[in-house]
């Protein structure tokens, strides 16, 4: 009996879960609580690869803009490009934006990701900023990788 249960909240799951038309992530109505939310700024939006990322920066309460979510990162080895992710959608929605924050993962496909939606949204009237990324908190110089660490010393900040 339990087994029956689960099948069907799965199957009704599959059934009521879709994506935003707005910003694609994943919603049991047309357009997700987020978009819809008026409080939020609406003028900013952060562009993630999936919607696991929103849930990550939701958890964290305090960012208040939008979301994009790509559905997932341009990573020509497995032959995803540009065309296989929501682009379209998101240059309909820069007309309203004033900062885009490129929000992808730090690995050369997410680094791949934001660099192409700079040069694709450059010559907007948008101001592109990409997450900080260094050391993180409790971390010792010791164990960082030179790549952390020369993102660490280019993120710095006035002390």
């Amino acid at each position: 009996e339990d087994i029956i249960s689960f099948s069907d909240h799965l199957r009704r799951l599959k059934e009521e879960i879709k994506y935003c038309s707005v910003c694609h992530m994943l919603t049991d109505h047309d357009i997700c609580e987020i978009c819809n939310d008026q409080t939020r700024d609406h003028e900013t939006l952060m562009v993630v690869a999936d919607a696991k990322d929103v849930f990550i920066m939701e958890k964290m309460k305090t960012y208040h803009g939008v979301y994009h979510v790509l559905g997932g990162l341009v990573d020509f080895s497995r032959g995803v490009t540009d065309k296989d992710l929501n682009i379209d959608t998101l240059d309909k929605r820069m007309k309203s934006i004033k900062e885009m924050i490129i929000a992808t993962n730090g690995t050369v496909e997410g680094e791949m990701t934001a660099k192409y939606l700079k040069t694709l949204f450059n010559d907007q009237q948008v101001s592109i900023t990409r997450l900080a990324s260094g050391l993180p908190v409790g971390a010792e110089l010791k164990y960082a990788d030179e790549l952390t660490l020369s993102k660490a010393v280019e993120n710095r900040q006035k002390y």
